[in-house]
């Protein structure tokens, strides 16, 4: 790609444009210094530095599609066409005995069938997923329901609104108990 503009850029440098039916000189290239003042240098060099755009983005652009080109486009199409040329499609033929095709095989390409096989979940598969989703909405509805008829007993006994307990850790229950055994000690109540 890199050689296509520099090619491109040599081609317009010597090319001569033609108006008119004469040949005109190439002066959009060259820098027209008659009627310009000419800029006076201290200095020991005549250079100048031409001030232009950075190219950078679109190098990196070029350079990125030539890789992922070359990366993934390339040998994706060497792999379908030897498959396409080598394999080819599948054909019908009679089931023998006793044997239960899966599902992939009912597909006729192979690389549909190695994706329906490798990628794709299998009609099973999609069935026991929405059996566990359903599992899990009944689950959650039941728990749901079990908590509002707690909710009513409690209204209808009248029982506090705290119908769950805080569990008790090791940690304080030994600290009570250590406090209750040095309470005499301390003159505190016993």
């Amino acid at each position: 790609m890199a050689a296509f503009s520099t090619l491109l850029k040599s081609f317009a440098r010597n090319i001569n444009l033609v108006k008119n039916g004469a040949a005109a000189t190439n002066n959009l290239l060259q820098p027209n210094t008659a009627n310009a003042f000419q800029v006076v240098r201290q200095m020991s060099g005549h250079q100048t530095m031409h001030i232009k755009p950075s190219k950078w983005s679109w190098n990196r652009f070029k350079d990125l599609l030539n890789f992922y080109v070359l990366l993934g486009v390339i040998p994706a199409t060497a792999v379908i066409t030897y498959i396409n040329l080598f394999i080819g499609p599948a054909r019908l033929a009679e089931i023998p005995e006793g044997y239960v095709p899966e599902a992939h095989e009912y597909y006729a390409h192979p690389i549909t069938r190695w994706m329906a096989k490798h990628v794709k979940r299998s009609y099973q598969q999609e069935y026991e997923v929405m059996c566990q989703h359903v599992y899990e909405v009944e689950y959650t509805q039941k728990l749901r329901k079990a908590e509002k008829r707690i909710k009513q007993k409690m209204e209808e006994n009248q029982d506090t609104q705290a119908y769950f307990y805080e569990p008790v850790t090791a940690r304080n229950e030994r600290n009570s108990k250590r406090n209750h055994d040095r309470a005499p000690e301390d003159g505190g109540n016993s």
